[in-house]
């Protein structure tokens, strides 16, 4: 069934998505706060550049000294010397801290964004199905990974540039002052021109940078998919086709990351083009002041060196406007998955009750429920059902009939719009969602399978659950055998969603997964659509085993799948239209029948 996630993509990364500054303050913020428990750290960074930075500057001052001071001669050999060493000590100073201030400063970056990746991956861990319906799960990968690294460059790089280049520029100030005050206020009317050219391309920095961010992610999310769908890309011979849609994203990403290149490397040239007019323009005046006898050469060699570094620390901090921008754009992408909050939550201390999964009897009722994945067409139409303590139920239905939906109201992936579902009387919605997901166990279409051990994939890496208890799941639901026939049997490593193993083997496991966890209300979503029929015979004595003392409800695909259920309930359009056992509904002669006689006329066909 078309869910409002068929045009996620389109939401997730929509270039026109603007935020104003107050919420951009407040994202910035938050980001900020990461930062808060390595404060010392970088106390000591900043500490460190002092030491650096001073070191570096004293150096100039010292040829200065050397020069007006007229020790080039054979007198002044000695303290020449000394002078030397004390620059080659400088120079050993400078390198120290600048070392201890650069693995201080990754110390920090790094502890900042793996606890930024851990509260995002946490954060998004949480979020109802409604989430991942609107979220393309490639966006979500490039807000996992790139967007973090991008706060970590920041900390890593433009930190360490406001603070390094930051602290230059007034000490290299403050130098210059100290040889000529006339010269250096000369110097300072680059300012003002400095200001005026960060300013206006401050806004066609940050645009051609979000532009290219939004050609990265729509590439990504279109590489995502084809990945996971490239069986299906390969059955129908599309690559081609494919690989021209890819081309196409590609090259979009191409042209905007070059108007991105041309954007910066003006805004660079710009201040290289002022910073070599500098130089020209205190050569030229304290080369007449030299001439006239109104300057010492010695100052103006150490101011020309000073105006030198004047340009680098700001030519340094403006070349990390890229990756401030780039920054800004990523924390708002953060902000706004992590203001997301999910639909589902717990209920309030006030409201929540216990059901202890020793008590729970299984009864579960759909109370006149409204369902609707987006405003515009309802799934589910006031449905009233009623399911017993145990009882097999089976659900079957065309596509789009709801059944699916029906269950994930269940699990409570999404909640209802009207109406109420009851386990033993009670509001799933004043059930924690922790103890509701251990009363409800689930085995989907698709049983998910982790990169990991058999056992661990049985458990789900929760190690309180010993190993014995999993190698008596996988007997009791026939798994046992096809796991002897493995390598290394139950250790044997599988990689990501089980591959090497058929799906029934993934099924079998999955349905070992019920008999640890023990949830006493089992859902089995179209578990045998895609078997074979000896792959189904197996899973339907698996089957038997695990809905002992657990009520029970299984989506059908095929009808055989149901044909012994106490009950077998049919839905069309959102609705029941139907419900009995199977042999009173053929006598019912209506919309089951006929779905069971096409299924029988299909498989004779097919013999």
């Amino acid at each position: 069934m078309a869910k409002p996630g068929d045009n996620r993509q389109e939401e997730e990364i929509n270039p026109n998505y603007q935020v104003d500054s107050a919420t951009r303050r407040k994202a910035f913020r938050a980001m900020l706060g990461y930062a808060k428990p390595q404060r010392l750290v970088f106390l000591g960074v900043f500490f460190c550049a002092i030491l650096a930075i001073s070191a570096d500057l004293l150096q100039p001052y010292l040829v200065k000294v050397v020069i007006d001071d007229n020790m080039l001669g054979d007198q002044g050999a000695g303290r020449v010397i000394g002078l030397g060493l004390i620059y080659l000590l400088l120079a050993v100073i400078s390198m120290i801290f600048t070392y201890l201030q650069a693995n201080l400063l990754q110390r920090a970056g790094q502890s900042i964004v793996a606890a930024l990746r851990k509260d995002l991956f946490s954060h998004i861990a949480k979020q109802s199905m409604s989430f991942f319906d609107r979220h393309a799960i490639g966006s979500l990968v490039t807000n996992e990974s790139s967007d973090t690294e991008t706060i970590n460059q920041f900390f890593t790089q433009v930190l360490l540039s406001i603070v390094r280049d930051g602290l230059s520029l007034i000490m290299i100030i403050g130098f210059m002052f100290l040889l000529d005050v006339q010269l250096a206020l000369y110097c300072l009317v680059l300012l003002p021109l400095i200001a005026i050219i960060a300013v206006a391309f401050r806004k066609m920095l940050r645009n051609s940078y979000q532009r290219a961010r939004t050609q990265l992610s729509r590439t990504i999310a279109f590489l995502a998919e084809n990945l996971s769908g490239m069986s299906l890309i390969q059955s129908f011979h599309q690559e081609k086709e494919q690989v021209s849609r890819f081309s196409q994203r590609n090259r979009k990403y191409l042209k905007e990351s070059l108007r991105e290149v041309r954007a910066t490397v003006i805004f660079n040239r710009s201040f290289d083009i002022l910073g070599n007019l500098s130089v020209a323009f205190v050569v030229y005046l304290g080369g007449m002041a030299v001439f006239n006898s109104a300057l010492e050469f010695g100052v103006l060699y150490a101011f020309i060196s000073y105006i030198r570094q004047f340009f680098q620390p700001i030519n340094q901090i403006t070349q990390q406007w890229n990756t401030l921008q780039s920054t800004l754009v990523s924390v708002e992408r953060l902000w706004r998955i992590f203001s997301v909050e999910p639909e589902v939550r717990n209920p309030k201390p006030e409201q929540a009750k216990e059901l202890g999964l020793e008590r729970v009897r299984g009864q579960v009722d759909f109370n006149h429920i409204r369902f609707a994945y987006s405003d515009d067409r309802d799934v589910l139409r006031d449905l009233e059902l009623h399911i017993k303590p145990g009882e097999f139920v089976g659900i079957v239905g065309t596509t789009g009939a709801g059944k699916s939906s029906l269950v994930n109201l269940l699990a409570r992936f999404y909640d209802v719009r009207k109406g109420s579902i009851q386990i033993d009387g009670i509001d799933i919605r004043q059930l924690k969602l922790e103890s509701l997901h251990r009363i409800v166990g689930l085995v989907q279409q698709e049983p998910y399978l982790y990169s990991g051990s058999i056992i661990d994939n049985v458990r789900l890496f929760d190690e309180s659950i010993d190993r014995d208890t999993v190698i008596e799941a996988c007997r009791m639901v026939g798994a046992e055998q096809m796991i002897k026939r493995l390598k290394k049997g139950y250790d044997t490593l599988l990689t990501e969603r089980g591959s090497g193993l058929s799906a029934g083997e993934r099924q079998l496991i999955s349905f070992a997964r019920i008999l640890v966890y023990q949830p006493r209300i089992l859902i089995l979503d179209e578990a045998t659509a895609n078997l074979d029929s000896h792959t189904e015979r197996l899973i339907q004595q698996a089957l038997n085993v695990v809905s002992v003392g657990r009520t029970t409800l299984v989506i059908a695909h095929r009808l055989s799948t149901v044909q012994q259920a106490d009950r077998i309930i049919v839905m069309r359009s959102g609705g029941i239209i139907e419900q009995g056992s199977h042999k009173e509904l053929l006598q019912q002669n209506g919309y089951y029948a006929d779905l069971y006689h096409h299924a029988t006329r299909g498989t004779a066909a097919g013999q």
